[in-house]
Formats: structure tokens, C-alpha cells, sequence
């Protein structure tokens, strides 16, 4: 028997709603190549890693790449504004909190989310690689969230950057030592994780990653991940 759907069961209009923002962003698809990059909501314009991930930003965008950052305050808006200074698109996407996060002016293409699930979806849908800086608890579960989908094969494999081996080192030497150590994790599943301090190796490591590998970084897309 056929059954319509009642819109006013609130459960229904949750579903409607994560529709909408999936079909939405699905646009997304027009600015490829792009790369995803994070990085704490909290960090001040003064801090080095401020001034790195806006240089960054700026020169790959000039490369061709369009730039996807959670379009808040912090290493997201260093992000856009440099990805905004450059030729390519600079994406925000925004996630509607109670507090903290206004998004930044610095975005061609901007996005509101209501849900967190649905805009990691779309960090990686269309990304050619993953650049993280310094951050919090949503940076790591960002990080988290595409290592998972990585070693379960339901995206392909692209560059994990993370910048700056003062944050991050203490974090892979546990994730050696405990993850790996007790056969939680592969060694493989480490392997495209690379750890830098400056501009120069981050683009050399995404050259470096689809030179090796024989991938076109224009023609990625993750179809499998919905």
C-alpha cells in the first residue's frame, strides 16, 4: 500500500531538511578540483598558523583549486580569505550554532548547515585532498571522520596534510604506539597522513601524491559516499 508522508510528523521534517541541504550543495559539483581545509574556530589573526593557512589558501586557489572551509571565524576565515584573494571560488560551509560560529565575508559560495553529519558529507564529496590545521574537537572529528571513510573503501585515497608538527606529532606517536601497537589500526591506514611546517611542502605533497599515483585530481568524486 502506498503511504504519504506526513510533513507535520516532526521526524518527517527532519528528513526533508537533510534532503534539502544534501540537493543543495550537490552544486558543489561544478567547482572541482577543490581541497577541504580545517582548523580551529578559535585561533586569533596574530598566530603563525593564522598567516600559514591564508598563503596557502591564496596559492592554491591561484593553482585552480577551489577552496572548502567551514566558513566560521578563526583558521576557516584565514582560509577563505585567502582562497577569496586568489582566482578560484572561496566555499564556506557554515553550521548554524547557538553560539561561536558567524559565518566570515571572505566566501564566493556560502552554505548554512543545521546538521554537522551533512556538511562532512560535503567536505569530502568533491575534495582532491584534506589540509588540517591546528584545531579542536570538530577539526579532529573532521580528521577522524576521512580516515574512517578511507580505510573502509568508501571514499578513494587523496593527501591528509597536517600542518605543524609542534600540534600534531604527539598525536601520531599515539596513534603508533597505541592504535597501531595493538593491531587496532594498519599501516597502511597511516600511510597518506603527512606531517609539515610550511607552504612549500603542502603543495608538493599533493603534487608529489597524483604524480605517484597516476590520478587526475579534476576528476575526483567520492560517489560512493552517499
Amino acid at each position: 500500500m502506498k503511504k504519504t508522508i506526513d510533513i507535520n510528523n516532526p521526524e518527517n521534517g527532519q528528513l526533508l531538511d537533510i534532503m534539502k541541504e544534501l540537493m543543495e550543495t550537490s552544486e558543489l559539483k561544478k567547482i572541482m578540483p577543490a581541497i577541504s581545509m580545517f582548523g580551529s574556530a578559535r585561533t586569533k589573526i596574530t598566530d603563525k598558523y593564522y598567516q600559514m593557512a591564508e598563503d596557502v589558501a591564496y596559492d592554491l586557489s591561484n593553482l585552480g583549486f577551489s577552496i572548502i572551509s567551514g566558513g566560521g571565524p578563526g583558521i576557516m576565515e584565514a582560509i577563505n580569505k585567502g582562497a577569496y584573494r586568489g582566482k578560484s571560488s572561496s566555499i564556506g560551509l557554515n553550521i548554524i550554532l547557538p553560539h561561536e560560529q558567524e559565518p566570515n565575508k571572505y566566501q564566493d559560495i556560502s552554505f548554512n548547515f543545521k546538521y554537522f553529519f551533512t556538511r562532512k558529507v560535503m567536505f569530502v564529496k568533491y575534495t582532491s585532498a584534506y589540509i588540517v590545521f591546528p584545531g579542536g574537537f570538530g577539526t579532529l572529528d573532521e580528521l577522524f571522520e576521512v580516515m574512517t571513510l578511507m580505510q573502509t573503501g568508501k571514499i578513494q585515497q587523496f593527501p591528509i596534510i597536517l600542518v605543524g608538527k609542534d600540534f600534531w606529532s604527539d598525536y601520531l606517536v599515539w596513534v603508533r604506539k597505541e592504535l597501531l601497537g595493538n593491531n587496532m589500526i594498519g599501516s597502511d591506514d597511516l600511510n597518506l597522513i603527512k606531517l609539515v611546517d610550511n607552504k612549500d611542502d603542502i603543495k608538493q605533497c599533493i603534487e608529489d601524491f597524483y604524480t605517484s599515483e597516476g590520478n587526475n585530481y579534476c576528476l575526483i568524486e567520492h560517489k560512493n559516499l552517499l
